[in-house]
């Protein structure tokens, strides 16, 4: 069970979501935190020197799906 969970869908252009998956990485390569917003509140979450990654992808005959997925 989880103890807390954040999901938000949008859909926006490629460019934008290029832009935020960068904003990440550089989270992600110059602090040991991920920081968000999510309505109005701020979280920050540790992330350790070693994460598990996975990337998935699934090509359906009208969709495509790409997931990256951290753990630790």
């Amino acid at each position: 069970m989880d103890i807390f969970s954040v999901e938000q869908k949008e859909r926006l252009r490629r460019e934008e979501v290029a832009v935020r998956l960068r904003h990440l990485a550089d989270m992600l390569s110059r602090h040991n935190d991920i920081e968000f917003e999510r309505g109005g509140m701020r979280f920050v979450v540790h992330v350790p020197d070693e994460v598990q990654l996975k990337v998935e992808l699934d090509v359906e005959s009208d969709e495509r799906e790409l997931e990256i997925e951290l753990t630790w």
